[in-house]
């Protein structure tokens, strides 16, 4: 699991700025939570393939949606709730948002202030304060009016958002009752002061009419639907993955003892011992595990994190091989599999792997780094400055991005398309000065 800063839209609506934000990028959780939500996409009538679910780095409960790309869960969301029917709930509601047309004022207020980057390298990620200390910093500057504003939705929405999403639940064969276990939380945050409520209760009120209103759904559409034993396993994965990586290792081993599923037992218990600096044990531990789940992409994936991070190289290299033959379009795994090529001397093999990676998706600022690093070893000057100008804009660093860009334009022939790139993030860095 790797956190890194994200600028997907820089939003400068006024001078003061919310606090750092981080976003997570791990396969194997986004994998999970997209298990969980698959059903409940199509049943919106969304493509699962085309609406992301992304983590926030915040230990403080939350879930938003800010266009139609993009449901973004904060960590705390996923580790708050006890049910996979929970969790699922959740995403069936902000699902019902974009489903039902409610992201329209957004978008147009967003349009209006006319100040937005614009390298089409955005899912638009403006996040509510949450009073959470990321380590680094999404470069929003929102008020809290206009925050408030720009997350929340009205009392209509909130109602029309709440049916379809059980609606979609029961459509997808998934049980409702999650539906009032997220409500039982959060009621009684209405009566508290604002500064007091939770983030997820100040952009979703929770009145009391709405919670009858919704007990009243849950009643009449698939109330009595089993709770389902697949869904359970991605999201004890999903949390568990999540556990393992946020909280101290001793805690971690200490609830790997009580988790009923081998394989995620293994996995908790491999990654305390990697926070430990265990290489070798935390090794051991993932190759019981693989014989177990040997076609396991993930799993492959975090033995080679595991193995990298311990500066085993080669043996790296060869872990992260198997999971990118096992899924060759993940966009994460491809990029991990050109770092560990990279860190072992292979610079020319790496610069593939994560060509690659960039094609299918650009968002991610640590591929960027090693690929500039790739273009660098490989002799390319003007694609390694390309490289570090769209990860700096990325980052929300534009100035250095624009000089980058600057000397990578110079020296890419005109009107190709990395040239065009290249343009691309001047013109970002000119809207924003």
């Amino acid at each position: 699991m790797r956190l890194l800063t994200a600028l997907f839209v820089m939003l400068s609506l006024c001078a003061m700025p919310l606090r750092a934000q981080t976003l997570i990028r791990d396969a194997d959780i986004e994998h999970s939570l997209g298990q969980l939500a698959r059903p409940i996409l199509q049943a919106a009538g969304l493509n699962p393939n085309r609406v992301k679910i992304l983590l926030i780095d915040s230990r403080v409960p939350n879930a938003f949606v800010l266009d139609s790309n993009a449901i973004f869960l904060h960590t705390g969301m996923v580790t708050r709730l006890k049910s996979a029917e929970a969790l699922q709930s959740v995403i069936a509601h902000e699902a019902a948002h974009i489903a039902n047309g409610h992201l329209t004022r957004r978008r147009a207020v967003m349009n209006n202030r006319n100040n937005v980057t614009g390298l089409g390298i955005a899912l638009a990620a403006a996040v509510a304060a949450s009073g959470a200390r990321g380590s680094g910093a999404i470069a929003l500057g929102v008020a809290s009016s206009a925050q408030r504003s720009f997350l929340s939705h009205s009392r209509s929405e909130e109602s029309s958002a709440d049916q379809s999403a059980v609606r979609y639940l029961a459509a997808a064969g998934i049980s409702t009752r999650g539906a009032i276990e997220v409500h039982d939380i959060f009621k009684g945050q209405d009566v508290l002061s604002q500064a007091r409520q939770d983030p997820y209760a100040r952009s979703h009120p929770f009145s009391r009419d709405r919670v009858r209103a919704m007990e009243a759904y849950v009643s009449t559409y698939g109330g009595d639907i089993p709770y389902s034993a697949t869904g359970s396993y991605w999201f004890e994965r999903a949390k568990a993955k999540i556990w393992a990586f946020q909280q101290a290792p001793k805690s971690t081993l200490r609830r790997a003892k009580k988790m009923n599923v081998a394989d995620i037992k293994l996995m908790m218990e491999a990654v305390a011992y990697h926070r430990r600096a265990q290489t070798g044990k935390a090794a051991g531990v993932m190759q019981t595990l693989l014989k177990s789940r040997p076609n396991d992409a993930y799993y492959h994936k975090l033995l080679g994190q595991i193995l990298l991070e311990g500066r085993q190289f080669g043996a790296a290299v060869n872990a992260y091989a198997r999971a990118a033959k096992l899924l060759p379009n993940n966009t994460l795994i491809l990029a991990g599999y050109g770092r560990a090529l990279l860190a072992a001397g292979q610079p020319k093999n790496a610069l593939k792997v994560l060509e690659n990676a960039r094609s299918r998706d650009f968002r991610d600022p640590s591929a960027l780094r090693d690929l500039g690093s790739a273009y660098s070893q490989t002799g390319q000057p003007a694609m390694a400055s390309l490289a570090v100008a769209e990860r700096y804009a990325l980052s929300g660093r534009l100035k250095d991005a624009e000089i980058h860009a600057k000397r990578a334009a110079g020296r890419l022939p005109r009107g190709s398309g990395p040239w065009q790139r290249a343009q691309d993030v001047l013109s970002a860095a000119q809207r924003e000065k």
